[in-house]
């Protein structure tokens, strides 16, 4: 079982406002490689790999673990952006298909590279926003025993599973088989 989600808070003597930048100023912030939280520090140590820490604000930037959302949004923006002219210019022109493979398939690939990164900071500054953080890939195993004894006991359940009635579980008769 993971961990509950936990909410981060800037140290005291920082110079975060109380409450946080707006969700509009977060998710602009991290669009522009810039810390959401202070807007100073930067969000990117690379094309894509987020700092463990701003520089400016310490807030835990790392922690953030954004996984698939950039992707989906960033495909999302840019086919709403390319599929509208596609099929203007496929009704209009009626181009031979080898030709929309040559041009729209590297034009999807240049744009979808190109805005990965600023959707993956506004992903970033939003999940922030939120106070959704979390533990990086590999580390959060979950501890299925105080996971266990922490889930409440369920009426009827003498010493069984959390969540599961006191019943004991009765397997299925087999399918008989087809004869003749």
């Amino acid at each position: 079982m993971e961990r509950p989600p936990q909410r981060w808070e800037p140290a005291r003597g920082t110079a975060v406002p109380p409450g946080g930048p707006s969700f509009t100023t977060m998710v602009l912030r991290g669009a522009r490689n810039r810390c959401p939280i202070c807007g100073e520090g930067h969000v990117f140590q690379g094309y894509l790999r987020i700092v463990p820490e701003c520089s400016v604000c310490h807030a835990p930037l790392g922690r953030v673990r954004a996984d698939d959302a950039p992707p989906y949004f960033t495909l999302f923006i840019v086919a709403h952006i390319l599929v509208p002219p596609i099929f203007w210019i496929e009704k209009a022109y009626q181009p031979p298909m080898w030709l929309h493979m040559v041009v729209w398939l590297p034009l999807f690939a240049l744009i979808c590279v190109a805005m990965l990164r600023p959707v993956k900071g506004a992903v970033l500054g939003w999940m922030l926003r939120l106070g959704i953080t979390g533990d990086p890939h590999g580390e959060s195993q979950g501890d299925y025993s105080a996971a266990q004894s922490a889930a409440p006991p369920v009426p009827g359940n003498e010493g069984g599973v959390p969540g599961t009635s006191g019943s004991p579980v009765r397997p299925r008769p087999a399918p008989e088989g087809r004869h003749g």
